[in-house]
């Protein structure tokens, strides 16, 4: 049995842009005991189900696979206001898919008709299955097969 853990962040596409750039992940609003739970080398899926936090325009979509690459919870100031906390990731080169394909072969969606449930979480682990399965069809093999 594998130590490792597979996580699901939830946040907009414009978030996960911005991740994804940076190289790090922030999630349920800046909030350091989600990120706590993640240890070196576990993975990340980022799920946006808006394109924007603010508004209600659907995405719908994974949009990044990750690897957490250290064991260091750090705060970054964005505003005077606002000091986040966040994770460093490997982001993988990737495509992003759609999740309306994929609920029926999800086993952590267990009520299909409301699917979209889990995601209101904003982070949750799920399985070894989901994860490749869902990888799987984001990335290449050839870098699957170092997962």
């Amino acid at each position: 049995m594998s130590l490792r853990k597979y996580w699901i962040a939830t946040i907009s596409k414009e978030h996960a842009d911005l991740a994804k750039k940076g190289g790090f992940i922030q999630v349920c609003h800046g909030k350091e005991k989600p990120l706590k739970r993640m240890k070196k080398n576990d993975f990340l899926l980022i799920y946006s189900s808006k394109i924007k936090m603010e508004y209600d325009e659907k995405c719908q979509t994974f949009t990044a696979v990750g690897k957490v690459i250290d064991d260091e919870v750090y705060q970054f100031k964005m505003k005077e206001d606002f000091i986040p906390f966040r994770r460093n990731i490997l982001f993988l080169d990737s495509e992003e898919i759609s999740i309306i394909p994929l609920i029926e072969s999800l086993e952590f969606i267990s009520d299909k008709k409301y699917w979209g449930y889990p995601f209101r979480y904003g982070f949750f682990e799920i399985k070894e299955n989901d994860f490749k399965f869902i990888a799987s069809k984001m990335i290449s093999n050839n870098t699957l097969v170092d997962l």
